[in-house]
């Protein structure tokens, strides 16, 4: 999906209606969604191969100029008639989120369209260290191509994460990791609000869907990971001031994806991630994390801070 960002400033309400008038400055096109999460493993260093699907309109291609230019390759998107490539519009005035209104088309894909896509899957699966799914509810992962998708990850012993999406995670059940936020993996559970509800949610998600780890995201909380070996590690939030969340769950589970690429374990990579997502949400609007500025704050992080505790 697009993300498309209109800045401005605001100086008077509306004589129509009880509303702003935004004075547009600029505007921006950066990827989002799944591309969001292609931008962060490439400023990372690592090579992502993006697959999805797209509209046959001229958000598709300008999509596929966005990719070019963050050096992402659009080859393996998939144009589908009948339907719009997804592009959320947002006016920011003054550093503060006034509206945004979404263009997109959510249906659930036809079989055909399955095969289409598993095709250009099927050329790259061999190639790939890492298989991670960006579920963001837009008609592609159907229980059918999970189920299909995660099958073939495991018999060609491709390490699976999922950024989950919904209330039923029953559909990624056979997937290694997954990183939903506070409120999925209670609402997922079943559970109600209570001290150590993050624990008995991952420990549930861990036996219910034979999980290897489970990475639940908490905001200014942190985040708590916790393995099938009974280990539970909480990372404490690093960002010191808060101006944005959108995309920080892109730049967790791409910063986890790529850290367990280069030979972290779960732990590692999850510590990692907790400093990227403590990076982006500094920043305002969809922003990619880079592995300069990565370093850097790896750099200066306290004893603390890079401290792995258990519980």
């Amino acid at each position: 999906m697009l993300d498309h960002y209109l800045w401005g400033s605001v100086s008077r309400i509306s004589p129509e209606a009880p509303v702003p008038i935004v004075n547009v400055d600029k505007t921006s096109l950066v990827l989002g969604g799944a591309a969001n999460v292609a931008a962060n493993i490439a400023g990372l260093g690592a090579k992502p191969i993006l697959v999805g699907i797209t509209g046959e309109d001229k958000e598709a291609e300008i999509l596929a100029e966005v990719l070019k230019q963050t050096k992402i390759s659009p080859t393996y998107l998939v144009s589908l008639k009948k339907r719009r490539t997804t592009i959320k519009t947002r006016i920011v005035a003054h550093s503060q989120h006034v509206v945004r209104f979404d263009q997109e088309t959510i249906n659930p894909i036809r079989a055909e369209e399955e095969d289409l896509i598993f095709d250009k899957i099927g050329r790259v699966l061999k190639k790939v260290s890492i298989i991670l799914i960006s579920d963001y509810a837009k008609g592609l992962l159907t229980e059918a191509f999970l189920k299909r998708l995660i099958t073939s990850a495991e018999s060609n012993n491709k390490i699976v994460l999922v950024d989950p999406k919904g209330k039923d995670f029953s559909k990624y059940k056979g997937a290694d990791i997954i990183t939903p936020n506070r409120t999925e993996a209670i609402e997922a559970c079943s559970l109600k609000e209570q001290p150590d509800v993050i624990d008995k949610a991952g420990k549930k998600l861990l036996a219910d869907l034979n999980l290897k780890a489970v990475l639940i995201t908490q905001g200014e909380k942190g985040m708590t990971i916790l393995d099938n070996k009974n280990k539970i590690c909480h990372l404490k939030a690093l960002a010191r001031n808060v101006y944005d969340v959108t995309g920080a769950g892109d730049t967790v589970i791409a910063t986890f994806a790529a850290a367990l690429g280069a030979g972290a374990n779960y732990f590692e990579a999850a510590t990692i991630a907790n400093i990227s997502a403590g990076l982006v949400v500094e920043q305002i609007g969809t922003t990619a994390i880079s592995l300069g500025i990565l370093q850097a704050a790896v750099k200066n992080l306290s004893e603390e801070d890079s401290k792995i505790s258990f519980i």
